[in-house]
């Protein structure tokens, strides 16, 4: 009976000793956060390079992106402008000097419709190349990347994630430059969301095919 009375009475810990137990529990939970219980470090995003795309001139350029369209792109949009300028044009400036000279002298009506055939024709030889030199577009690791815009740049971005399919089309003028446009769709509306004017031919299919792959379409 006494020696059972002796094993009910509390036992009183030294304070050593009782030192050396909360340390080995603080070792513990040390062991336990440094075994993988910390938080994870996330790795900063990487941009790569464009995907599997070779443009026809792809100048490594520090302000934007390094791709750029055909050659053939300056041709095609001077020739439009000029088709624009014959069939509406030149019939709207026409009428634009006949009504002014309807209430002020001839010579003026016949000097404000040649200078605004001028400057249309002037910028039908002169704005194409410095359109096509502003334009570039890139593919990085989550987004189509366009830049545009001669005096005003323009940066647009098309998440690949949100890319419901990419169309390449090519009209009559376009066919006959060699050409196509890649126009990108998303999910957030019925027009196009990127549109890329005037790529080779190869690299449109390249480029296109490479899009729908990360955007989870097959590409028309």
């Amino acid at each position: 009976m006494s020696n059972h009375k002796n094993n009910l009475r509390p036992r009183i810990i030294p304070p050593n000793r009782a030192l050396d137990a909360g340390s080995r529990v603080a070792c513990w939970c040390t062991a336990d956060r440094s075994a993988g219980m910390s938080d994870p470090v996330r790795p900063a995003p990487v941009i790569t390079t464009p995907v599997a795309a070779v443009p026809s001139e792809s100048p490594q350029a520090s302000d934007g992106p390094p791709h750029t369209l055909a050659p053939a792109a300056v041709g095609l949009w001077r020739l439009q402008r000029l088709l624009r300028l014959s069939v509406v044009g030149l019939p709207l400036y026409g009428a634009i000097g006949v009504g002014i000279a309807s209430i002020s002298q001839p010579a003026i009506g016949a000097v404000v419709g040649a200078v605004l055939v001028l400057f249309n024709l002037l910028m039908s030889i002169f704005w194409p190349p410095l359109q096509y030199a502003a334009f570039r577009y890139a593919v990085r690791e989550h987004d189509l990347i366009v830049q545009s815009g001669v005096f005003f740049r323009r940066w647009s971005s098309v998440p690949l994630t949100r890319i419901q399919h990419v169309d390449s089309r090519q009209g009559p003028l376009e066919r006959m430059f060699g050409v196509q446009r890649l126009l990108v769709f998303t999910a957030a509306g019925v027009s196009a969301d990127g549109v890329i004017p005037a790529l080779t031919e190869a690299n449109a299919t390249t480029l296109r095919d490479a899009l729908s792959r990360r955007g989870g379409d097959d590409g028309v």
